[in-house]
């Protein structure tokens, strides 16, 4: 595609309003269905978010240029995932940092910022694009397992569902308040922990923090992990922590 045909897809019409994308509520309940029952397909997720969110990138990608670094970090345009593939840059963070979280984690969980670029790209036909709010909705996409980090949410079944309602006080799109809502509305027998607590938990935390997608995240990852999370007010999560590691997938029970 051109960049004149790039810009243009995400320019005003000529009567100067930007006409707000419509939402696909059927579309995104199917997408909800089939994520519920396999949480790792992540297809699903960006399949929700395309149907839901409306023009919620371009409100935060003005909002993160009325922050006091917001101008010089879109002015800078970091591809995220570019950096944070790049192992020696990985391996340059001293412990107890959020890069040698972030660092531990991905390797651990044998996940990378490009897997999850390539399931983006494949769902979302616009993300490449040549455009600021489609680079801001790149750095949002990107930075998805550093707020794993600073929320100090695992990639459990109750983990992620706790991250999406974090993520959704964060951003206000409404995709993210889908997610959660049906997560924490499905059907569990039995359920002898507090799953929807938790998770409810999980909008206040994100709710009460600082803003982390006006985070300059090149900066953030040198910071020291337990300094970074006091700066941005990240309490910790009492009822997620309380949950044994093993019990923590019953949050999102098979259909």
């Amino acid at each position: 595609m051109a960049m004149t045909e790039t810009i243009t897809a995400f320019s005003p019409p000529a009567s100067g309003r930007q006409q707000k994308p419509r939402r696909q509520w059927i579309v995104a309940l199917k997408a909800l269905r089939r994520l519920l029952n396999d949480k790792e397909d992540t297809g699903q997720v960006f399949e929700i978010m395309g149907a839901l969110n409306g023009d919620s990138t371009m409100k935060n990608y003005r909002r993160l240029l009325e922050t006091q670094q917001g101008g010089r970090v879109a002015y800078e345009h970091v591809e995220l995932a570019e950096r944070l593939m790049d192992d020696a840059w990985l391996d340059s963070f001293a412990p107890g940092t959020v890069g040698a979280a972030y660092r531990d984690f991905v390797r651990s969980e044998n996940i990378s910022a490009e897997g999850l670029a390539e399931i983006s790209r494949a769902r979302q036909s616009k993300v490449e694009q040549a455009h600021p709010h489609a680079w801001f909705g790149r750095r949002t996409r990107d930075s998805h397992d550093i707020w794993h980090i600073l929320s100090g949410y695992h990639r459990d079944g109750l983990g992620e569902a706790c991250l999406v309602a974090f993520s959704y006080a964060q951003t206000r799109s409404l995709g993210w308040a889908v997610i959660a809502l049906g997560a924490a509305l499905r059907p569990r027998r039995g359920a002898k922990h507090p799953y929807v607590r938790a998770i409810w938990q999980g909008y206040t935390r994100g709710k009460a923090a600082a803003w982390l997608a006006g985070e300059d995240y090149v900066q953030l990852m040198n910071e020291p992990l337990d300094a970074a999370r006091r700066r941005l007010n990240i309490t910790p999560a009492t009822i997620y922590n309380a949950i044994p590691a093993a019990d923590r997938d019953g949050a999102l029970p098979p259909g």
